[in-house]
């Protein structure tokens, strides 16, 4: 697709690839940026992607929030940061999590302060090799945001999380899968071709089912046991009346495979 300044986005078969597009800046984070990423995942819906993946144009995956000028109207980071939270960061991290169509994340090099973020909040998480992960926010006296204190502590747990945000240190990709951070490892130049063979794959099955598994799984993780009880049995309900359950039983009396269209 064309028209895009900071990202790229091309959509095939089924699969959205959003790329951020600021190599030259690591990728850095804009409020430009945000704006035309969360059109580009608007236009990639409106052309019937039933997966998306999210990674970083050249040797980065995402460096964090730029902290110099843009050319767009953006001269830096405001003096009060909570501000360009709410009017751009949170509103993108939410639009991911809220999506009804999976996330797979290529980190295809360093993803650091909120491009940590954004790289946890795929579904499935694929990383070079040489990728690292760091929570650099204390490093310049700030906080981690783009929700990497909940995905980071959900993921590796408190221990880790405080040693990942009060010491600043890389993470290398070896040490973030250990940590439960990271679904898989491939070798440099892999990362994109990974993860688009993973959102062709899910893409092609039950997407209505898929889309409720993300976020049903995302809940378990503050719910009480009878909480996730009855979100299961409101999701099966919904699931069980769709055409692509009922094509899975047609396929399987069959002896076929099914057909699925997301439907």
């Amino acid at each position: 697709m064309s028209g895009y300044d900071t990202i790229k986005l091309v959509v095939a078969a089924g699969v959205a690839t959003l790329t951020l597009n600021r190599p030259d800046r690591l990728n850095a984070l804009t409020p430009h940026l945000f704006t035309e990423a969360g059109a580009a995942i608007d236009e990639a819906l409106a052309l019937g992607a039933r997966a998306l993946v999210l990674t970083g144009e050249g040797r980065a995956f995402c460096s964090g929030a730029d902290l110099a000028g843009d050319g767009h109207g953006y001269e830096g980071l405001p003096d009060d940061l909570g501000e360009i939270l709410d009017a751009y960061y949170n509103p993108f991290v939410r639009k991911l999590a809220a999506l009804d169509i999976p996330v797979i994340t290529a980190i295809n090099g360093p993803a650091v302060g909120a491009g940590l973020g954004l790289a946890l909040l795929g579904d499935i998480i694929i990383a070079a090799r040489s990728a690292y992960l760091l929570l650099a926010f204390v490093n310049i006296g700030l906080v981690p945001d783009a929700g990497a204190t909940w995905l980071v502590a959900q993921g590796a747990g408190r221990a880790r999380a405080l040693e990942m945000a009060l010491l600043g240190e890389k993470m290398s990709a070896e040490e973030a899968k250990a940590a439960g951070l990271v679904t898989r490892i491939v070798e440099d130049g892999e990362a994109l071709a990974e993860a688009q063979a993973i959102a062709a794959k899910l893409a092609s099955g039950p997407t209505v089912a898929i889309g409720m598994i993300r976020k049903q799984v995302a809940a378990a993780l503050t719910l009480a046991l009878d909480e996730t009880l009855a979100l299961e049995r409101a999701n099966q309900s919904r699931a069980g009346f769709t055409a692509d359950f009922k094509e899975a039983v047609a396929a399987f009396a069959e002896k076929r495979a099914p057909l699925f269209k997301g439907e």
